[in-house]
Parts: C-alpha cells; structure tokens; sequence
C-alpha cells in the first residue's frame, strides 16, 4: 500500500500494526467506530531519530509540513481544580493555550502538561503523543485547520511510527471539538 501522503517504504492499515501501537492507540483502532472507515487510518514506520518536525518533513517529504499535526497535552487549573485535555493543531502553528484553551477549559490558567503528566496520563511517549487513544474522558480540543485537512500526518503513540488518517476523522473522537482559532 501506497501511503496518501509523503514518501514512506511501506504504509500498511492500522489495524494490522497493532504490535507497533501503544496499548491505547491499539486498543482505540480495534474498537473504532468513527465515520471514517477503519481501513483508512494508515500506520507507517518511522525512525525515532528523525521524529521531529523540521527533520522529518526533510525526509519525507516537504508537503508534510501542510500535513501534520501535533497533539500536546494541556492543564487547566480552576480553583483546586485541574483538568487535562488535548489539543491538536497543525504542525506550523502553536497552540493558543492562554486565550482559546484557557477559554474553552472554563479555567483560570492553561498550561502545557509537563511531561511527565502527559506521558503518565496518556500512557503514550513523548514526542509521539496522538489523539486516538487518549482517555475518553479528556476534552479533545482539535483546530478547524487539522479537520479541513484531507490526509493529516499524526502521533503513533511512539516516537517511532506515524498514523496518517483523514482530517475529517478527529470530529468522531471522544470529547472531539472542534475550535476556530486554536492554533495561530
């Protein structure tokens, strides 16, 4: 299989890569629902080494830098109150965690997550953070931007490994809304 977007040695459905998936992504593709037809979430292998954005696009191809997106785990506080939640822009933006997020938490700070709590909470790795598998429970805040993206480039759970699934398919994820503005 030929993968949608960039240029990668081999693209194979997700859900035939379920070893390569943290427990929670594997689990969240085998039980997917979403409108998007499972068969369309795309896993493709990747060196931990050239994870990051810059080099990774280098690599695999300029029109990736369009096509990524980055899913960073945030905490709004309120009173004693903490919430975690996500947020998911494209890769060549930054997320607007003291305005939009602030706002959308209904907290009086945001901030990111440290990561620690953000690896500890997702039970994903750092740098490979994705919004398929998070707690349920967890706002999922996703940038208009990323849902309007044809085939969008994310997280695998792992620092080694990508998804590539339909921007359309984060509207269908638990606690997924989608936010104007989110990343500037």
């Amino acid at each position: 299989m030929r993968a949608p977007i960039g240029h990668f040695d081999e693209a194979r459905p997700a859900a035939d890569c379920l070893d390569e998936l943290t427990r929670p992504v594997a689990d969240a593709v085998r039980a997917w629902q979403g409108t998007v037809p499972a068969g369309q979430l795309i896993y493709v292998d990747t060196d931990p080494a050239i994870a990051d954005t810059a080099v990774f696009v280098e690599h695999h191809g300029q029109e990736l830098l369009d096509n990524s997106a980055n899913c960073v785990v945030v905490a709004g506080r309120r009173g004693g109150e903490s919430t975690l939640a996500a947020c998911v822009v494209l890769s060549r933006m930054r997320v607007d965690v003291n305005g939009v997020v602030r706002r959308q938490l209904g907290a009086r700070k945001a901030s990111f997550a440290s990561m620690d709590t953000a690896t500890g909470e997702s039970a994903m790795e750092y740098g490979g953070i994705t919004p398929i598998g998070l707690p349920a429970d967890w706002p999922l805040l996703v940038d208009s931007a990323v849902v309007e993206t044809e085939w969008v480039l994310i997280g695998s759970g792992r620092r080694r490994g990508k998804l590539i699934v339909p921007g359309k398919a984060f509207v269908g994820l638990p606690g997924a809304v989608v936010v104007d503005g989110l990343g500037v």
